[in-house]
């Protein structure tokens, strides 16, 4: 859901929505499956950030079904991670056929302009050196024709020249929450462009890096208020400086994200409409939300 000012736009919403532990708690049981996830979320929400892109390129034929699931909110917008083969497969590296796939699968939602960003996400492992700076380089001049975000995860990338380097290509630095380690980058609030980005992964320490947790054991994680509050004045103030503020939860398992990315909203001072008898039985604490209506 977005939040509206003289100031710029925030844009608050889930990362994904196909997961079948949503089933029964954000989708209510009985759901017909004539009806979209994404008609539901966009009830609640003004951006969804599309998963699916980062394992194989979009198909154009699925862009224009989902631009369609959305239409009854004209404010509602996509990020779009960029395909996995650009930023963590490295020996793949570059190529013509490969870009020009990703492109015509985000082709529907560029042009009809409901493409906020495209985000660049990097691993753990992605460090600051001379190698992995040039590959950034080519990435961000490749897919220069969109609104990007560059997320990273390691701290030796929280340097000035960094930064600078991104404000001079208008390219964001996406503000992420994270687990923290020695090496990990920590929370902040950077603005680099006309777009400032938010990711919210959780702080599930014991299994981020556990080889044996799978990808729902790594974001099983429910942010409490007082974690959240910090951000909100972040967000705040980022605000202040970009003219849209895309805030993204991917603490996704059981719908953790559909509830934190509510009351992430509320605490921007936006109202909470009606939500699914499902989705407040299996978390109560959102009763809290529509008492304060």
């Amino acid at each position: 859901m977005d939040t509206h000012t003289d100031k710029g736009v925030i844009r608050i919403g889930p990362a994904g929505w196909l997961y079948r532990d949503w089933e029964g708690k954000v989708y209510p049981p009985g759901m017909p499956r004539s009806m979209h996830p994404l008609s539901l979320l966009c009830r609640y929400f003004d951006i969804v950030e599309i998963n699916s892109t980062f394992y194989a390129p979009a198909q154009p034929r699925n862009a224009v079904v989902w631009m369609e699931k959305v239409a009854d909110n004209p404010a509602f917008r996509f990020s779009a991670k960029l395909w996995r083969r650009f930023t963590h497969e490295a020996a793949t590296r570059l190529t013509e056929t490969d870009v020009e796939a990703y492109c015509n699968g985000l082709a529907p939602l560029a042009e009809g302009e409901r493409l906020s960003a495209v985000l660049v996400q990097f691993p753990w492992s992605f460090r600051r050196t001379e190698a992995n700076r040039l590959w950034l380089a080519r990435l961000l001049d490749t897919f220069s024709m969109y609104p990007l975000a560059v997320e990273f995860r390691h701290a030796s990338w929280d340097r000035p020249e960094v930064y600078e380097g991104l404000l001079e290509r208008n390219v964001a630095f996406c503000n992420i929450d994270q687990p923290l380690f020695g090496d990990s980058l920590a929370p902040g609030e950077a603005v680099t462009s006309s777009l400032a980005y938010v990711r919210f992964h959780g702080r599930n320490k014991t299994n981020w890096f556990r080889e044996e947790a799978g990808r729902d054991e790594r974001y099983d994680y429910l942010y409490t208020e007082e974690e959240l509050t910090p951000w909100l004045e972040r967000i705040k103030r980022m605000r202040e400086k970009a003219g849209e503020v895309l805030v993204i939860t991917n603490n996704h398992f059981e719908g953790q994200a559909v509830v934190n990315g509510l009351e992430l909203a509320h605490g921007l001072n936006r109202k909470t409409p009606p939500l699914p008898e499902s989705l407040v039985y299996a978390w109560p604490r959102l009763r809290k939300l529509m008492s304060k209506e």
